[in-house]
C-alpha cells in the first residue's frame, strides 16, 4: 500500500486568460503526474470547471465529496497566486499539498514560506513524485524541498530521466471536460516528443526544469498520437516542445509512421529555430502531408545586438530562409517577437512591425519582456532594480513588468500596442463600400486590440482608453499610408475618427487613387468639425470588458473547432447560437455600436 492513497490533482489556472486558444492549457503537466502513479494508488481526480471562474468553487466542493490525503498543484508563474488560493483551500481540510511546475522549482524556499504548502517537486516530476506518493517525504526522495523547524530541507536535484519513452503517456481521461467535449476528446491537444533544449537563451526557464535535450523515440510518440487521432474530428495538435527539429532524422521517422498509420486527421502547430528549419528542408513535404500548418519561430529582435544579449543565435538570411520554405510548403509562420529589452529606445521598438512586414509575415505575436523566475533574466533585472512588478498574475507575456533604459512600464505597454496596431492587416477595412460597412469592421477589429490591452489588469479603464489611443497615436506620427487593389472604385472618402474622453481624436480615411483603395490615419485638431462617424474608445472598452475571458475563449475555441472540420459547422454555429453567454456577449456587442458611436 502507498504512502498516499486518494490524490487531487490539479494544475493552477493562469490568472489572466490570453485571448489565442492555442495557448489553452492541456493540463498535460498533472496527467504524467497521475499516469505515474495510477497503479500504485486507490483513487485520483481533478476537479470540475477548470476551465471557467469556477475553479475554486469545484475544487472545495470536491474536497469536501471526497476523503484525499494529497493535493498536487502544478504552477507556471502567471497562475502562482491561483496556486497559492489553491493550496489554502486544501490547508482548510487538513490535506498534505505537494506543489511542482515551473515556478516552484525556481523559488521552492519562497513557496513554503506562503505557509501553505508542505513540500515543493523540483525539476522533472515523475520519478519523485512516485517515490513521494510510495514513500511518502523522506530524505531519501530526491528532488524535494520542505520546512523542518524552521529550516529548509532540500534533498537534492534528482537525475534527469534519460530514457524518455520510460515516461508513462500522461493520463489524459482524469481532466474535466471542456467547453461541451470528453476528457480524452479536446478539440485542441498537446504533445511533447522531447524534453530539455540545446540552446540556452536568456529569457527562457526550460533550462532550469529540463536541462539539456532529450528526444522520445518515434515509435514512442506515434503511439502516443494514435491515441489522440480521431479520424471524424479533425484536432489542432500542439507539438509542445521546446523545440521540435532539433533531431531531423527523429521527426522524419515521426512523419513516415505517421503517415504509413494513416494519422494525419491533425492541423499541427509546433515552434523550432530558423536554422533548423533551413536543416530541415528535405522532409518539409512530409511534414505538411501529416498535418503541419503553422510553425513558430522566435525571431525576438531585428537587433543583432539584442538578439546576442539574449544569447539567441539568429541571422535575417536565416529568418528569412526559413519563412521562404514554410510559405512554399503552405505552412504559416507565427513570427514571435520580444519588445522591452533593457537597451532599446522607442525608435528601436517603432521597427519591429516594419520588419516583420519587410519578412512578408502574415501573422507576428508582439510580447513584453517577461523576466520569469529561474532565467538570466530574472536575475540581471532584477539585480538591476528593473522589475517594476513582482505580482505573478501579469507574468504572462503580454504585461510589461520591466521598465528600460528609456521606456516606462507604462510607455512600453503602449509600445507593444503600437506594434499590433502597426503591423496589422487593413485590407478588409480598405474594401469596404460605405461607411456603415467601414465602421462595423473598424469596431469588429479594434476590439481586438481592446481585449490585448484589457489582459493588463495593472491598467485602469482610463488608463487602457490613454494606451490604446497613445499607440495609434504613435501611429498615426509614422504618416502610415496603407494601399489596396480594389476591383470598384470608391464613389466618396469615408472617414471614421477615434474619439478619446479628454477630446483627442485619430482620423481613419479612405480614398481612392487611381485604382487603389488608401487608408490614411493622422491626428486631427479636437476642435475641427468630425465630418463621419466618431468612435468613443471609452464606451468600446466598457463594452468589451463587460465580456469574460472564459466567455471569449470558449468562443474561439469552438471557431477553431470549426475552422478545422468543414462538416461540423452548421451543428457548431447552431451550439454558439445556443450558448446563452456568447449571446449575451453578442448582444453586449451589438450595444456597443449603437452606443458608442455618433454619427455626422
Amino acid at each position: 500500500m502507498a504512502f498516499y492513497n486518494n490524490i487531487c490533482f490539479v494544475e493552477a489556472p493562469q490568472a489572466i486568460v490570453t485571448p489565442f486558444p492555442r495557448y489553452i492549457s492541456d493540463c498535460i503537466g498533472v496527467c504524467y503526474l497521475a499516469a505515474a502513479v495510477e497503479d500504485i494508488v486507490k483513487t485520483m481526480a481533478m476537479p470540475e470547471n477548470y476551465y471557467n471562474e469556477r475553479i475554486f468553487e469545484s475544487f472545495e466542493k470536491l474536497l469536501k465529496q471526497r476523503p484525499f490525503d494529497l493535493v498536487v498543484i502544478s504552477s507556471m508563474t502567471g497562475g502562482f497566486n491561483n496556486a497559492e488560493k489553491l493550496a489554502r483551500i486544501a490547508g482548510k481540510y487538513g490535506i498534505t499539498v505537494v506543489m511542482g511546475g515551473f515556478h516552484p522549482t525556481a523559488l521552492p524556499e519562497q513557496v513554503l514560506d506562503l505557509g501553505c504548502v508542505d513540500l515543493v517537486v523540483i525539476g522533472e516530476g515523475e520519478e519523485t513524485f512516485r517515490e513521494l506518493v510510495q514513500n511518502g517525504p523522506s530524505r531519501m526522495v530526491k528532488g524535494l524541498v520542505w520546512k523542518e523547524n524552521g529550516e529548509y530541507v532540500h534533498t537534492g536535484m534528482r537525475p534527469l530521466i534519460k530514457d524518455v519513452d520510460s515516461i508513462r503517456f500522461p493520463l489524459r481521461s482524469i481532466r474535466p471536460g471542456r467547453f461541451g467535449e470528453k476528457s480524452s476528446d479536446y478539440t485542441i491537444e498537446t504533445i511533447y516528443t522531447s524534453r530539455g533544449c540545446p540552446w540556452a537563451c536568456s529569457f527562457c526557464a526550460n533550462d532550469k526544469v529540463h536541462k539539456q535535450w532529450r528526444g522520445r523515440s518515434a515509435k514512442n510518440v506515434v503511439r502516443e498520437i494514435a491515441l489522440i487521432h480521431d479520424p471524424k474530428k479533425r484536432k489542432l495538435l500542439k507539438i509542445w516542445d521546446a523545440n521540435f527539429l532539433t533531431n531531423i532524422k527523429r521527426v522524419e521517422q515521426i512523419c513516415d509512421l505517421m503517415i504509413e498509420r494513416g494519422l494525419t486527421n491533425f492541423r499541427i502547430m509546433t515552434e523550432t529555430r530558423a536554422k533548423d528549419v533551413i536543416r530541415a528542408e528535405r522532409i518539409l513535404p512530409k511534414l505538411h502531408q501529416v498535418g503541419f500548418r503553422k510553425v513558430g519561430l522566435g525571431i525576438e529582435s531585428p537587433n543583432p545586438k539584442t538578439l546576442q544579449k539574449m544569447n539567441k543565435q539568429n541571422t535575417i538570411d536565416d529568418i528569412s530562409r526559413a519563412i521562404e520554405l514554410l510559405r512554399k510548403h503552405s505552412i504559416m509562420v507565427d513570427a514571435y517577437f520580444i519588445v522591452g529589452h533593457h537597451s532599446e529606445s522607442e525608435a528601436d521598438t517603432m521597427v519591429y512591425p516594419k520588419f516583420a512586414r519587410a519578412l512578408g509575415l502574415r501573422n507576428a505575436l508582439f510580447m513584453a519582456m517577461t523576466p520569469y523566475p529561474g532565467t538570466k533574466i530574472f536575475e540581471e533585472y532584477r539585480s538591476q532594480n528593473n522589475i517594476t512588478s513582482y505580482n505573478w498574475d501579469l507574468y504572462n507575456n503580454f504585461c510589461p513588468v520591466v521598465k528600460t533604459a528609456f521606456m516606462s512600464n507604462e510607455r512600453l505597454m503602449t509600445m507593444m500596442v503600437f506594434c499590433y496596431m502597426a503591423f496589422f492587416n487593413y485590407r478588409t477595412l480598405l474594401k469596404q463600400e460605405s461607411e456603415r460597412k467601414m465602421l462595423q469592421i473598424f469596431l469588429r477589429d479594434f476590439s481586438q486590440f481592446v481585449f490585448l490591452a484589457l489582459i493588463n489588469r495593472r491598467l485602469g479603464q482610463q488608463e487602457i482608453e490613454s494606451t490604446l489611443f497613445d499607440a495609434y497615436d504613435c501611429f498615426a506620427g509614422t504618416e502610415p499610408r496603407i494601399e489596396e487593389v480594389a476591383k470598384t472604385d470608391l464613389k466618396q472618402p469615408l472617414s471614421i475618427f477615434l474619439e478619446e474622453s479628454g477630446g483627442r481624436r485619430i482620423e481613419f480615411r479612405i480614398t481612392q487613387d487611381g485604382d487603389k483603395r488608401v487608408l490614411t490615419i493622422r491626428r486631427v485638431s479636437d476642435t475641427a468639425p468630425a465630418k463621419g462617424a466618431v468612435v468613443s474608445i471609452k464606451r468600446v472598452v466598457e463594452a468589451t470588458s463587460s465580456v469574460s475571458a472564459e466567455v471569449v475563449m470558449r468562443f474561439l475555441y469552438r471557431k477553431e473547432l470549426m475552422r478545422n472540420n468543414r462538416s461540423v459547422t452548421t451543428r457548431q454555429i447552431l451550439a454558439l447560437a445556443a450558448d446563452p453567454d456568447i449571446l449575451r456577449a453578442a448582444l453586449v456587442f451589438y450595444r456597443m455600436y449603437r452606443a458608442c458611436v455618433k454619427m455626422h
